[in-house]
């Protein structure tokens, strides 16, 4: 793991090159296939994987909306299992490890990415969810309770922690890393009246 993690190897992977380009299942045996094709990293990690035991498997390949991202998940066959040994458990239970890894993937995608920098502080979420319900600086402050510059200064904080320029682009990165929360129904709905008794008093 320190090596194919910390190190990144894993980015020259035969796999990972399937996987950003491909969505599905695919055998460890297309590896197999590409082995007069493989460029030195490629052939490094192939090397790496055999000092370890890591011989036979499958990766599974999720779709995912956004170009930016991609996400697959590497399943190594326990030692002493060959590739043809796990070509005959897939024919018998590929569908259900698929179901298995797709459950594991919606979970892992909807946890917050831990980027120390790029942690959000409570209000600045806050305030940048709201900007994503399409609401105006205004309507933020009134339904937080704050003035509009006291906003506004969460929303220059919040680029600045996301590392953007624009607050749509930080709606779009938050949105991305998974910092925003669900907001409740009845919080919205409480919010709304807070914002349209808010501009009729103003009128």
């Amino acid at each position: 793991m320190q090596a194919y993690v910390n190190e990144r190897m894993f980015v020259s992977a035969p796999m990972t090159t399937w996987a950003v380009n491909n969505d599905g299942a695919m055998s460890w045996s297309m590896v197999t296939e590409m082995e007069g094709e493989l460029t030195n990293e490629q052939s490094e990690v192939l090397e790496l994987n055999r000092k370890f035991g890591v011989l036979a498997g499958y990766t599974i390949s999720f779709p995912d909306p956004s170009p930016r991202q991609n996400a697959a998940i590497g399943l190594t066959a326990r030692p002493g299992l060959s590739q043809c040994d796990v070509e005959q458990l897939w024919a018998r239970h590929g569908e259900e490890i698929e179901v298995f890894a797709q459950v594991a993937h919606l979970k892992l995608a909807s946890l917050p990415v831990s980027v120390a920098q790029q942690r959000l502080t409570k209000r600045q979420r806050e305030a940048l969810e709201w900007i994503s319900e399409g609401k105006t600086t205004q309507d933020v402050a009134t339904i937080m309770g704050l003035t509009t510059a006291t906003v506004e200064k969460h929303l220059r904080k919040a680029r600045e922690a996301l590392q953007v320029e624009t607050t749509a682009q930080a709606v779009m990165k938050a949105s991305l890393q998974r910092q925003f929360l669900s907001l409740k129904p009845e919080h919205s709905r409480t919010a709304l009246m807070l914002v349209k008794s808010s501009r009729c008093s103003h009128a």
